[in-house]
């Protein structure tokens, strides 16, 4: 991809996760979305701090920017502690693991983003970790081999993981609180840009909002991600206007159409639709007629067509659905009738 795709899920830059940790709610209360998660959380939350206990682990599974760590930082905040994030894959080596929790004063979170690529070393650490608030070290080797047990204060874990299957079930089965995070309504999006708006100190009509919130592809990140480029594009181009010209003109200029698709995801489509007369199709041709990765294709232009109602996954492939080829103003396949519907599984 020539440059770095403006709805994309992922964080961009370091600068990027700057700018929305400032936006950031602090409070379990002014967080937005995830009804059935924040209850669950606030009930949790109020008894562990009658007792005086550390909130108890936290798994949170689903696509990425639906925010799993701001909840992290939300937690930490509640219960009057610190948050320390990592990632599975920086934690390459038990000492790694080990110099983190060590850090833990009672009551902190420990934030591990990407759980699910924890090296098999490293994992059996967490175990002890998670229920005994101990690790068991193995300094030396052979016959000078010696263990040493290094006892930790009580701490939370907050795992976050895209891809929930690939945990293994003796993680998964420590974790207290285990909660999928759903995409984000029309309404919940508008709240959002409303108070980051705030934040920014513009004030932008609640169509603009809801014109932002329509190409967010139901994902907060993106949502805020859109409102910096149309603030800019206000300053720059309209003399600070907001309106919902302004957003049109803006985010056409970033290739993004009135539902949220890119011109990553529009030609996605059309070779779905035109090289391969509307599937089926399998993923890696679909890649090498792009000229794309499969597992990029996979994990981020798929999720959001498959979301859209425009692209069925079959037993046989890949199929464009009629919902897609209106999209496209093309005909329908004619495949993407029944047999898509009965075959919908995912491959």
């Amino acid at each position: 991809m020539s440059r770095d795709r403006v709805v994309s899920t992922t964080e961009a830059n370091p600068q990027e996760e700057q700018s929305n940790v400032a936006l950031r709610p602090v409070r379990l209360a002014e967080y937005v979305g995830q009804p059935d998660l924040v209850e669950r959380l606030s009930i949790a939350l109020e008894a562990v701090k009658a007792r005086d206990e550390a909130m108890e682990h936290v798994l949170l599974h689903g696509p990425p920017g639906l925010g799993k760590t701001t909840l992290a930082h939300v937690i930490a905040n509640e219960m009057g502690s610190r948050a320390y994030v990592t990632s599975g894959p920086a934690l390459t080596k038990a000492g790694d693991l080990i110099g983190t929790l060590t850090r833990l004063e009672p009551k902190d979170v420990l934030f591990i983003d990407e759980i699910h690529r924890l090296p098999p070393a490293v994992e059996e650490y967490i175990y002890p970790a998670m229920e005994d608030f101990r690790v068991d070290f193995t300094v030396d080797s052979g016959m000078h081999a010696r263990t040493v047990t290094i006892n930790l204060q009580p701490f939370t874990l907050i795992g976050a993981t895209t891809r929930a299957g690939l945990l293994t079930q003796p993680l998964r089965s420590r974790f207290g609180i285990s909660h999928h995070l759903g995409f984000y309504g029309l309404d919940e999006l508008s709240s959002i840009l409303r108070r980051a708006a705030g934040l920014l100190s513009i004030k932008p009509p609640p169509e603009v909002e809801r014109s932002i919130a329509h190409r967010s592809r139901g994902t907060p990140r993106v949502a805020l991600r859109l409102l910096r480029r149309v603030r800019d594009f206000a300053q720059v181009r309209a003399s600070g206007r907001l309106d919902a010209d302004v957003v049109e003109q803006a985010l056409a200029l970033e290739g993004i159409d009135p539902i949220g698709l890119d011109e990553l995801d529009r030609r996605y489509l059309r070779v779905l639709a035109e090289t391969y007369e509307g599937g089926p199709a399998g993923l890696e041709a679909i890649a090498a007629t792009m000229g794309e990765d499969a597992s990029t294709l996979e994990d981020l232009v798929e999720p959001y067509l498959l979301q859209s109602g425009f692209l069925a996954r079959t037993r046989q492939g890949r199929m464009l659905t009629s919902a897609g080829a209106g999209h496209l103003g093309v005909a329908a396949p004619r495949s993407s009738g029944s047999r898509a519907a009965a075959d919908s599984d995912l491959i």
